[in-house]
């Protein structure tokens, strides 16, 4: 049963319940500091992602609970005539939520975002320990055409 997602620009006060979801699956609880008190780097990211006007944290709203969020970033670049790319990333949704169709109407959503500003490509990355979220992103039309890397510093 689909229930109804509103979306909006992430406020400070929703942090917690982001870093929860952020937190809540295999790969989140050994990479996210999920304390009761809520870790001063991440209130540091959120400032400097709300002063970034090609930056957007969102949160997906069922009623007056987080239930999901992902990070839009808009990227101006000159490969491909000066195209801006729209990167999707840090996309959850609520376990209980999970293959209800939140997580397509999320991507729609952002979809329509990235159009909006112009954007001729919309891309992201998955960790390769995600086969779910594999299927699923291929589901919606994206193709794994490039092989990403990354280097912790």
């Amino acid at each position: 049963m689909m229930t109804t997602i509103t979306f909006r620009t992430a406020l400070i006060a929703d942090l917690p319940a982001i870093v929860a979801l952020l937190a809540d699956d295999p790969l989140g609880t050994h990479r996210e500091a999920s304390s009761p008190a809520l870790d001063e780097r991440y209130v540091a990211a959120f400032t400097a992602i709300e002063a970034d006007s090609n930056q957007q944290l969102v949160v997906a709203i069922d009623g007056e609970q987080v239930v999901g969020t992902l990070q839009l970033s808009f990227i101006p670049g000159l490969a491909r005539t000066g195209a801006w790319r729209g990167q999707i990333e840090a996309v959850r949704v609520a376990e209980h939520l999970r293959s209800s169709g939140v997580g397509k109407t999320m991507f729609d959503w952002a979809i329509a975002q990235c159009k909006a500003r112009g954007c001729q490509l919309v891309q992201l990355t998955t960790d390769k320990r995600r086969p779910d979220a594999h299927r699923f992103y291929e589901k919606l039309g994206f193709v794994a055409s490039h092989e990403g890397y990354k280097l912790a510093l």
